[in-house]
């Protein structure tokens, strides 16, 4: 076995020969939905019977106040215990625990009735909590062991909660958000007294077998946040009042500093757990960034946690831990922390669901059955749309040939994979390369089919991908320009001064890409800690030091772009920020609104509010957009990803496309 620590037995109650894998709790947005229970049965079930230890839910709240949003997603009554009882029925049928996350918003609710132990508001929610009176501070206690006990009563073998990432909970222990004077407020003491009756109260009604998981935020990153020292005190003092394990949380939403994104290097945080392992005698679960089993055993081995917490590590592969257990490596779909299509989309309204495993959150909706009919199947195209297809076609039973008419599979991700932060994206390149040499696809590299090599076949599929976009500027073929593929691919060397045309997704990554020529790895924990000012003194609070910026010295970089519009605005919800962040602390000139005059030996002439002038540059660089790239071909093809519709490397739809379509033939 090559992760015995990982595999080897943890007591919990009522859970015999667990391993040290948590799934930790990710809003999944499938809580308020009408089909919501059934569909988060099915995806909690697929992760038991790949073998986590123990699941957690995605948060539910005790009460109205509580909501994350106008959608009620809560466990407050009777009748929600019985829409509930399908889910942990299905994920026992599948040999596997749950827990029910009890969530409270506080003043991060998106609705009318938000309320905090004081009336500050929350520099990510425009409005301003009302503050909650001594006997309502009871009764939100009594909520939450209300929801406790109605969980026990749904099948449910504990509740996790929720005390981490700026909710309700931390709200009441940080100096930040907590103002009161009163019993609820002042010192440390009084300042955790909520959380701690909470597990108090919670263990004396619901007995000594159900399992109380307390998610602790180990690490604040806000200023006002609690020093080390003191969430130790917290720790002990929620041992003292009967948790049985402690999970530890990194960073309240509102922090300016990565916590879960592709900046934050593997299990980068573990060393806040190790301190927290150190301090009591429950069990303590590291969590944040933990994407291989490699991680996780490290973290086992030098002591930093007793158990380790996957969310989306297991939400772009189901059978994590039942592969690792069994050594393979190689077959573990790795999450690349892109969070476009969890994350992101939770803020936007819809279901969560996965790049690289666009299966995930649809395991009712999207069914890989075996077919009966075994066609031949051509796919020309070896990006992310064409593994997709090709690797669902063959697993469903269809014989497939992949065409590829580069040496590499890959396409848009061996571009991405270059990007500081995106090295990730590697990772699934390996693993769809393994995946179709286990399902017996036919890979043809450096080989673009004909006319008359397709016509033998049942099917053929078009994930040809993409053709960067050329405008048509005055001096476009200047020997100063280059296409954003030459750049990351090395084949251009840009000079000191570089004019970026385009601000989307792309013009952001070529500009990081550029920036780390010189610049930081994001890879090293301590280097980490040390460009984004975090400090692992225990007398610090928020555990933050003063900032000191870092500008790239030589390259200067300037990114235009036509239209008017905040720059970034088209990133990722949940990780555009910190690309911004990065271009602003090293000095990254943005112009909008600019028309583009032409490009000769002086630079990149532009007109802005009616004025002439030069940017320049000794390289200018070409972002601005593709289109799609469809060879001609005289038989009917479907068309998938970037074939049929141009994107930003949008490798989420690509994926997507490509595994329905694979679904259907």
């Amino acid at each position: 076995m090559l992760y015995p620590r990982l595999f080897r037995p943890l007591p919990l109650p009522g859970v015999t020969l667990a391993n040290r894998i948590l799934m930790g709790s990710m809003h999944t947005g499938l809580e308020a939905r009408p089909d919501g229970m059934q569909r988060l049965a099915a995806f909690y079930a697929e992760r038991a019977k790949g073998g986590a230890a123990l699941i957690a839910t995605g948060g539910f709240s005790p009460n109205d106040a509580g909501e994350l949003s106008p959608h009620r997603a809560q466990m407050s009554t009777r009748e929600d215990a019985a829409r509930h009882r399908v889910i942990p029925q299905a994920v026992h049928d599948a040999g596997g625990r749950i827990v029910l996350q009890v969530l409270h918003s506080g003043r991060y609710g998106f609705h009318k009735r938000i309320v905090a132990p004081s009336p500050v508001k929350s520099g990510i929610n425009p409005a301003t909590p009302r503050e909650l009176s001594a006997p309502e501070i009871e009764r939100t206690i009594g909520d939450f062991v209300r929801t406790a006990v109605l969980a026990q009563s749904a099948g449910y073998d504990g509740v996790e909660v929720m005390g981490s990432e700026g909710y309700l909970i931390t709200q009441f222990l940080a100096l930040r958000t907590n103002q009161r004077q009163d019993e609820w407020g002042g010192n440390l003491e009084g300042r955790m007294r909520f959380a701690c009756e909470i597990v108090r109260q919670t263990r004396i009604a619901t007995g000594a077998q159900f399992i109380i998981v307390y998610r602790i935020s180990a690490l604040d990153l806000v200023e006002g946040g609690l020093t080390g020292a003191e969430t130790v005190e917290v720790a002990q003092a929620i041992e003292r009042a009967g948790a049985t394990l402690l999970n530890t949380g990194i960073g309240w939403h509102e922090a300016r500093i990565p916590t879960i994104a592709q900046a934050v290097p593997r299990a980068g945080f573990a060393w806040a757990a190790r301190r927290l392992k150190q301090a009591v005698k429950i069990p303590v679960i590291a969590s944040n960034r933990i994407n291989a089993p490699e991680s996780a055993e490290e973290i086992l081995a030098r002591g930093d946690a007793d158990m380790v917490s996957l969310a989306r590590a297991m939400l772009s592969d189901a059978e994590f831990a039942n592969k690792a257990r069994a050594g393979d490596r190689a077959g573990i779909n790795i999450c690349i922390a892109c969070n476009q299509a969890c994350l992101d989309h939770y803020f936007i309204g819809q279901p969560a669901s996965c790049v690289v495993n666009p299966r995930a959150g649809r395991e009712n909706l999207l069914i890989y059955s075996k077919v009966k009919t075994k066609k031949t199947v051509a796919v020309v195209g070896g990006g992310p749309a064409g593994l997709s297809c090709a690797a669902v076609a063959a697993e469903r039973g269809h014989a497939v040939t992949l065409y590829e008419k580069s040496g590499a599979l890959g396409g848009q991700f061996n571009l991405a994979k270059r990007i500081p932060g995106k090295q990730e994206f590697a990772e699934s390149v390996a693993y769809y390369a393994e995946r179709l040499r286990r399902a017996g696809v036919r890979v043809l590299l450096s080989n673009f089919p004909s006319e008359n090599d397709l016509k033998s076949f049942d099917e053929v599929v078009l994930a040809t991908g993409i053709d960067p976009r050329k405008p048509a500027i005055p001096g476009i073929d200047h020997p100063s320009v280059a296409g954003y593929v030459d750049v990351l691919t090395g084949r251009v060397q840009p000079g000191e001064r570089v004019a970026i045309i385009g601000a989307g997704g792309i013009g952001f990554d070529v500009a990081l890409f550029l920036l780390e020529r010189g610049s930081r790895s994001t890879l090293d924990s301590a280097e980490f800690d040390k460009h984004w000012s975090i400090t692992r003194d225990l007398t610090v609070p928020g555990g933050l030091q003063t900032k000191k910026e870092n500008p790239n010295g030589k390259i200067r970089i300037t990114m235009l772009k036509r239209s008017s519009t905040p720059f970034g605005s088209t990133l990722g919800r949940t990780t555009g920020w910190v690309h911004r962040a990065e271009l602003a602390r090293n000095g990254v000139r943005m112009i909008g609104g600019v028309e583009y005059r032409g490009i000769d030996d002086a630079g990149l002439h532009i007109a802005l509010d009616g004025k002439e002038s030069v940017i320049a540059a000794d390289t200018v660089v070409i972002c601005a957009g593709q289109e799609p790239l469809r060879p001609t071909v005289e038989r009917n093809a479907h068309l998938i990803g970037g074939a049929k519709q141009a994107g930003e490397l949008d490798a989420k739809r690509a994926m997507l496309e490509g595994a329905e379509l694979a679904a259907r033939l």
